[in-house]
């Protein structure tokens, strides 16, 4: 009877506190991140994200930096999508891995880096940061973000899901981009629409505006197809006009020399 307890006592536990199902990130379009929070690089050094942004966007990951698990994988997928795309840190943004768990330290963020600095070795040096700092202070950024996770003792970790949050200089959420490893494309325009700069060509700028990000649904929406559609009919229809124009006036009579 006693053992029966327990178990009913541990099943209504596990229902009604789930890390697992706690762990998730709520919609919220357009929030604003506080960027003033303080902070720890991986050499001690205290910063703020203010600091790091300096006038460009944030490429922000929550991850534990010491997560067996999936937090490794999503930030080299994040940077090899890095890699095979125009746009670098420290140029053009600025990356950084950002510890949800404060119990860690700039030696596990040290230590995380240059795990990431050898996986891929063509980001470079430059623009690239691992923090840690105080409870408090992290969950400013993540409450702001809508990013949850949960403390779970059964595997003594933070139960959390693998995402990147784009934000614009002035901490305004812009993107999130799920999963463990965006494309490179997605990640370029998520990256360009932060800036609030026009894009460079006439190419990007449809691009922006087929691929544009719905960030309700975490999805691209469809109207490239449409547009593409479109364009299509339009050469088709002005290659046919250009024809029947040429034959028109090749069959025009000749008058008297």
């Amino acid at each position: 009877m006693r053992r029966a307890l327990v178990l009913l006592m541990a099943a209504f536990w596990l229902v009604a506190f789930d890390p697992f199902r706690t762990a998730g990130i709520d919609p919220r379009p357009d929030a604003r991140v506080p960027l003033e929070g303080t902070f720890l690089e991986a050499d001690g050094h205290a910063v703020s994200l203010a600091d790091l942004a300096a006038g460009k966007p944030l490429v922000l990951v929550p991850v534990l930096h010491r997560c067996p698990n999936i937090c490794g994988a999503t930030l080299a997928g994040l940077a090899q999508a890095i890699a095979a795309q125009r746009l670098r840190p420290g140029r053009d943004f600025t990356l950084v891995a950002f510890g949800i768990d404060p119990r860690e330290g700039p030696a596990e963020a040290s230590a995380d880096l240059a795990d990431l600095r050898h996986a891929v070795p063509a980001l470079g040096p430059e623009g690239i940061h691992a923090l840690t700092g105080a409870k408090d202070q992290i969950r400013a950024v993540t409450d702001a973000l809508g990013y949850r996770y949960a403390w779970d003792d059964r595997i003594q970790q933070y139960a959390h899901v693998a995402a990147v949050a784009v934000l614009q200089p002035d901490g305004r959420l812009n993107h999130w981009l799920y999963g463990l490893a965006p494309a490179p494309d997605e990640l370029t325009r998520a990256v360009m629409e932060a800036t609030q700069r026009d894009p460079e060509t006439w190419g990007q700028r449809i691009l922006l505006l087929c691929f544009h990000y719905d960030p309700m649904t975490g999805r691209n929406g469809p109207l490239i197809w449409t547009l593409l559609r479109a364009v299509g009919a339009l050469v088709v229809l002005g290659g046919g006009g250009w024809i029947a124009w040429a034959v028109g006036r090749d069959r025009r009579p000749v008058g008297p020399s």
